[in-house]
């Protein structure tokens, strides 16, 4: 039997949720507030993460709406500094760097290993806990007045400028970061010490492994990051000289601390994205992913390279010619493992029984999105292009396309993906796929101007502009709004889903992972009892044959 034969199940139009799940076992606010579910806790994350990301989508709208006009309209230009400065503080920190991981991660990876929880399920809790400690802090900074710095908190502009809310937007982060270090260590321990009999490192999941390395970085990267944010705080208040000259500090330093751990956390965010790529590639193409070792591997040397590649954002910050030669070369190595996991994904798509679902089209997005993100990026890591775009509109195109279109195109492909086991229910398929195109089309119309706008040489972070620009900003704003729409539409099916979608089966998509051979939703201890693995991931001859044997026994 060909891999590519689908095997019928029996009608599931008379099929019902099971009334014993993780979402109905226990009922009231404390059995959530204070569970220890990683399904539970998943869902908390969902939730929270949502929100944020809506506060975030609509500064970045109020953006927009200011870029129509040359000259200032809407808002004054330091409220401009301020809306923009928070816009990029919500969706790096609450956001981008938590989406996945928090999300799907715990949802799924528990599952996918063969345990029934991850490892430290208090710790899962705390790191809710911290996260929205975080948040309610960066929504007392927006409402105390806000921050101006940009998201960077560039040096002298952090430790020097007193009239803004830097402390309380530092200790936020300071904050969120303990919650992303718990969540990496939990998944870490989870993969080497819970998986089950027969998942050997080989036969887990590409989500899987993505996922561990993204763990890598967190926990030796966003210390960091915290440690800088220490001393800024402590440069603003007893003025010791670290990064402020001022005071006798270096900026340069502040620069290099940031950037060793914002680097890394580019890969942070979208490691977690790759690895739904890829199991939803292999099943929506009913084939093993290509070369599974290689991408496998690609994940860790990703992970690896990120940490000696900082300074490429610093070509014009007075770092040498040799030190800008030697990053340019590291920045061009990095982009070797991601080349590997797209000719993969592209390999694995060659001959495959290609299915055009919801969450495909969110990974063919996500696959040309963050193409076009890497590609410009090459002009970013030469010193000589980069001298002419380093604070450009490029640099605002270039980081988009590849978080924001591509780890948003990777979350909303996990999301479809996982939606029936997370709920039970079936969302409406033509009304996902109209949304997965319109934020395709909406996303290429808001962001491909950017990259004229900043060849052009249109600066960033100015509410003020001259006039022969507004035409490309106009255009850009418009497609802020189709992709407005695109991000608004999910939110709506889905949770008319939750009441009213048909009721999913444990395995609508034919996949073949651990999480798809349990009931939709899940037990709150996942498995019935723990299974044992004796075959290779993406194995389609072994889900059919374990189909075969259920047709057999129905019949």
């Amino acid at each position: 039997m060909s891999a590519a034969t689908i095997v019928s199940l029996p009608d599931q139009s008379t099929a019902r949720i099971p009334k014993m799940n993780f979402l109905t076992k226990e009922n009231g606010l404390l059995s959530w507030l204070l569970t220890g579910d990683h399904k539970r806790i998943a869902t908390l994350y969902l939730i929270s993460i949502s929100f944020f990301f809506f506060v975030g989508g609509s500064l970045a709208g109020l953006i927009r709406l200011e870029l129509l006009t040359p000259q200032t309209s809407l808002m004054a230009a330091d409220t401009y500094n301020k809306v923009f400065t928070m816009h990029g503080v919500i969706m790096v920190f609450l956001f981008l760097v938590p989406s996945v991981p928090a999300t799907i991660g715990n949802f799924v990876i528990p599952m996918m290993v063969g345990a029934r929880d991850l490892a430290l399920p208090k710790i899962n809790l705390l790191s809710w806990y911290l996260y929205i400690i975080a948040g309610f802090m960066v929504i007392y900074t927006m409402a105390a007045g806000g921050v101006d710095t940009g998201w960077t908190f560039t040096s002298p502009l952090s430790t020097h400028y007193l009239n803004t809310h830097v402390i309380s937007t530092g200790l936020a982060i300071f904050v969120a970061g303990f919650s992303s270090i718990f969540t990496g260590l939990n998944f870490i321990v989870t993969i080497h010490k819970m998986r089950a009999p027969g998942m050997t490192w080989f036969r887990l999941p590409l989500f899987v492994w993505s996922n561990y390395a993204a763990s890598i970085l967190m926990v030796l990267g966003t210390p960091v990051l915290a440690i800088t944010l220490v001393l800024v705080v402590l440069e603003r208040t007893v003025h010791i000289g670290v990064f402020d000259p001022a005071y006798g500090g270096d900026p340069i330093l502040f620069q290099h601390l940031f950037w060793f751990y914002s680097h890394p956390a580019v890969y942070i965010m979208i490691l977690p994205g790759m690895g739904v790529i890829s199991e939803v590639v292999s099943t929506f193409s009913r084939k093993r992913v290509f070369g599974y070792t290689a991408v496998a591997f690609s994940s860790v040397a990703i992970a690896v390279f990120g940490f000696f590649v900082w300074a490429h954002h610093m070509f014009i910050m007075g770092i040498s010619n040799y030190a800008a030669l030697v990053f340019s070369l590291l920045t061009m190595l990095v982009a070797v493992p991601s080349a590997i996991k797209i000719f993969n994904w592209a390999f694995t798509l060659y001959k495959g029984s290609i299915t055009f679902e919801t969450p495909m089209l969110y990974a063919f997005g996500f696959m040309g999105l963050f193409t076009i993100g890497g590609m410009t990026g090459v002009f970013l890591g030469a010193t000589g292009t980069d001298i002419h775009l380093t604070e450009t509109y490029f640099i605002v195109a270039h980081f988009h396309f590849v978080m924001v279109g591509g780890m948003l195109m990777a979350f909303l492909s996990g999301i479809h993906f996982w939606w029936p086991k997370w709920t039970g229910r079936m969302y409406p398929e033509k009304i996902s796929q109209l949304a997965a195109i319109v934020t395709f089309i909406g996303f290429n119309f808001t962001f491909f101007p950017q990259f004229i706008l900043g060849t052009l040489g249109m600066p960033r972070r100015y509410a003020a502009y001259p006039p022969e620009f507004q035409a490309l900003n106009v255009f850009s704003t418009a497609g802020a709004t189709i992709l407005g729409v695109g991000y608004l539409l999910p939110i709506l099916y889905l949770t008319w889903s939750l009441r009213y979608g048909a009721v999913a089966g444990n395995n609508p998509w034919q996949a073949t992972g651990l999480e798809w051979q349990t009931q939709s939703p899940p037990l709150t201890e996942n498995f019935p009892e723990i299974p044992i693995v004796d075959h290779e991931a993406y194995d389609y001859e072994w889900l059919e044959r374990q189909q075969e044997k259920e047709v057999a026994s129905v019949g």
